[in-house]
């Protein structure tokens, strides 16, 4: 049996260097941009679209329709993370975009609730292939140094999307909301030659990728056994599943929440809910990013205080979300809940890297987005009863002790041995 050896990456044999790690980012940026906006844009939409599809003026049905895609996005994110690890991760992500954007081009034909309701679900099969791959991507291509402040970089792609899928009612009202799914889902075709052309694999060393091709279909699972045989990852995976019932929250009903509390339409309200979300999380992924990057260098717990830090604020914001009625209490509280969110964002990969090799990161992290998303779709579906009976603003305040329970369970038992994790082989 060949002995394992665990040991921090030193910053001359990590990673790519130059300008080219950099330029990942960016292009991944972009598709992170596309995921978020056409799975965003539906959330406010809604108005526009319940002239042609009656089904849609129940918040519960709506509820189901946003569901649909968080359950079959979560089942398939293990599975792709599985896939990621062993496949190029370059093809992946082109073929998950190319079809998530034809999904969004052919949501523009639908006629009836159930033609959205599977359109949905594929889309949920299409895009969960992207995160695990494209976040584990770019961990191998930047070190400890970097690697917060990339993600963090590429996080503001998913948060800019998701700012843009804003704008789904304002350019349906003036459009139509046909004409606006065939655009968005041409631009995602069109983006996807960009990445044939500038976008390349990267694995850490040619011994990791001998090691992955020699491997016997039997060890299809073993990175399932590495996980789940350390209680870290078990922590990991609580302490991200429940901030994500806030943030799938945020993400799905904040606007409705904002047209309600704010008595405006919701072709302003989606706007005003989305872009303060998105300019928040875009500050705090990037001052999340730079103080874990440089922290973890003095501490090798940095990155879990830089996220805690951040998880700390989505409580208060959580509690005056639910129970502001002006507009400063609400836009003020939307923003420190961004912001928070975003120093939790940016460092859920990094802390991964620092408990697990490069082999195992997209499955880690595909397990992760599962519970994640699982707890999203509870919530999307809970908070639309909720919004039928008039207890939106409820809801969302009464997440904030989850959270806090969250947040002692981390900072008590997530401690990182190493600032970047690997394991060598000697035959």
């Amino acid at each position: 049996m060949s002995d394992i050896n665990i040991k921090s990456f030193s910053d001359t044999t990590q990673v790519g260097k130059g300008v080219y790690p950099w330029l990942v980012v960016g292009l991944l940026w972009g598709v992170a941009l596309l995921n978020y906006m056409d799975r965003q844009m539906l959330s406010t939409m809604k108005p526009s679209m319940m002239v042609d599809i009656h089904e849609l003026q129940s918040a519960t049905n709506f509820g189901y329709l946003m569901a649909i895609f968080l359950w079959i996005y979560g089942f398939m994110s293990p599975v792709s993370g599985i896939i990621a690890d062993r496949l190029n991760r370059k093809w992946l992500i082109v073929g998950s975009l190319i079809v998530w954007s034809g999904v969004t081009f052919m949501m523009g034909y639908a006629k009836t609730f159930d033609q959205l309701y599977w359109l949905r679900a594929l889309m949920g099969v299409s895009e969960a292939l992207y995160i695990p791959t494209g976040l584990s991507l770019i961990a191998d291509y930047h070190s400890s140094k970097t690697r917060s402040l990339a993600i963090g970089i590429h996080m503001t792609g998913l948060y800019m999307g998701q700012a843009l899928g804003g704008f789904g009612a304002t350019i349906a009202e003036r459009f139509s909301w046909q004409q606006t799914f065939h655009s968005f889902g041409l631009i995602g075709i069109i983006y996807a030659v960009v990445l044939i052309l500038f976008l390349r694999e990267k694995r850490n060393s040619e011994e990791k990728l001998n090691i992955h091709l020699s491997q016997p279909k039997s060890s299809l699972f073993k990175g399932l056994a590495v996980l789940f045989s350390n209680i870290a990852f078990w922590v990991i995976l609580f302490y991200f599943a429940v901030p994500s019932l806030p943030g799938w929250g945020v993400k799905n009903w904040l606007p409705t929440l904002f047209s309600e509390t704010l008595h405006i339409d919701m072709a302003k309200a989606g706007p005003y809910a989305t872009i303060t979300i998105a300019a928040s999380q875009f500050f705090g992924v990037i001052f999340g990013g730079l103080l874990s990057d440089r922290w973890v260098q003095k501490n090798i717990r940095g990155r879990v205080y830089t996220s805690a830090i951040g998880i700390t604020l989505t409580i208060p914001a959580l509690l005056l979300i639910g129970f502001g009625h002006t507009l400063l209490h609400v836009i003020g509280a939307a923003f420190c809940f961004g912001f928070g969110f975003g120093m939790f964002d940016a460092n859920n990969m990094p802390i991964l890297c620092q408990f697990f090799s490069s082999k195992y990161r997209a499955t880690a992290y595909g397990l992760m987005n599962m519970v994640g998303v699982f707890a999203g779709a509870w919530i999307t579906d809970l908070l639309g009863h909720s919004t039928d009976a008039g207890n939106l603003g409820k809801g969302f305040a009464m997440l904030a002790g989850i959270v806090l329970i969250a947040l002692i369970i981390q900072i008590s038992f997530l401690r990182p041995k190493v600032k970047d994790f690997i394991e060598t082989e000697n035959r």
